[in-house]
């Protein structure tokens, strides 16, 4: 049974007043209580000492663990769970197999959009997940610039919809040049490392939205030359939305995997749609959808020579400059020095 430690927390006192569904055992094990939980199609299963809870992410039942991290790790590692010590105060949370619907729900919107959002990025950015992560946010489909039946088939049903129809909350392009920005009246304008967009981006051309490319791929002329023209795309990409956008909200890729709440409440209020707590932490609950690369990835290697490094550096610090000349916050620290 695929059961997941999700991290520890506080229990409020009148934990079991809000809870659907409990049981008690004097040896409860993770297993009994995930498989408990499951039987009540709950998401979620706490254990506290004897006590197990199931239950739907919520404030009081947060999937973040303890800024004890220590006793979480102490409480995790204990082999019999009824004799924690001072474990009746706090929960360990275990994510079951069952998954969380309250976001699932999604529909064209009921009226035409009266801002035409694009939702832009340069290949490899995470532009797919983005998409995901609203369209669940939301509980509205996201069109497209482009027609990807894989993508369509995967349940982002805006794909077929033509992209100026305005049925959608937001529309994905990778264009980034002026005619093509001015379009839009505003634009959600995400930003990924370009080692790591480069790296996805090939992963896609040569393997498909799920797969990895081959030794001899990353080997062949193909992987240099792809470098020396897709580099200076992802900073022109930056530049032309900066330069000729109206109206633009910039999303970090590595800030939304790092605090995913936060900057989707951002993302969500940026495109006008009011959003309850718990749908967020159901966002959160499904966070990867269904284009999380998996399965064996290529061994750990470094693609990039010196002169690729040089090249795309040069492009990190043009791109950072650009973004604080105009307010926003530079680029992640992450992204140099390599």
């Amino acid at each position: 049974q695929n059961i997941i430690y999700r991290g520890c927390f506080r229990v409020p006192e009148n934990l079991t007043n809000t809870l659907p569904a409990t049981l008690m055992h004097s040896n409860l094990t993770v297993e009994m209580c995930s498989e408990f939980c499951s039987k009540k199609e709950f998401p979620l299963a706490v254990t506290r000492g004897p006590h197990c809870h199931c239950g739907f992410p919520t404030v009081h039942f947060p999937l973040h663990s303890s800024s004890d991290r220590s006793l979480c790790r102490r409480l995790q590692n204990m082999s019999t769970k009824a004799e924690m010590p001072r474990g009746e105060d706090y929960g360990l949370v275990y994510q079951t197999p069952v998954q969380d619907t309250r976001c699932t729900d999604r529909k064209f919107l009921p009226t035409k959009s009266k801002a035409f959002v694009a939702l832009s990025s340069f290949p490899g950015a995470g532009n797919t997940w983005a998409r995901h992560l609203i369209e669940h946010a939301t509980g509205f489909y996201t069109g497209s610039y482009y027609f990807d039946g894989t993508l369509y088939n995967k349940g982002f049903k805006g794909e077929k919809d033509h992209w100026r129809s305005r049925r959608t909350i937001c529309v994905k392009t990778h264009e980034s040049g002026r005619r093509e920005i001015e379009m839009f009246d505003s634009a959600i304008l995400l930003i990924r490392n370009p080692y790591k967009s480069l790296v996805a981006e090939f992963n896609r051309k040569c393997a498909g939205h799920l797969g990895y490319a081959t030794d001899r791929n990353w080997k062949s002329k193909e992987w240099p030359d792809f470098v020396n023209s897709y580099a200076s795309w992802w900073a022109s990409h930056v530049l032309d939305w900066l330069k000729y956008g109206k109206h633009i909200l910039v999303v970090h890729y590595e800030d939304l995997k790092q605090n995913l709440v936060s900057q989707l409440q951002k993302m969500v209020a940026f495109l006008n749609i009011s959003v309850t707590e718990d749908r967020l932490l159901c966002v959160e609950n499904n966070r990867d959808g269904n284009f999380k690369r998996s399965g064996a990835r290529q061994k750990r290697f470094e693609p990039f020579t010196k002169e690729m490094k040089d090249l795309i550096n040069k492009y990190i610090v043009i791109v950072d400059k650009a973004l604080r000349d105009r307010n926003f916050t530079g680029l992640p620290k992450e992204y140099l020095p390599r």
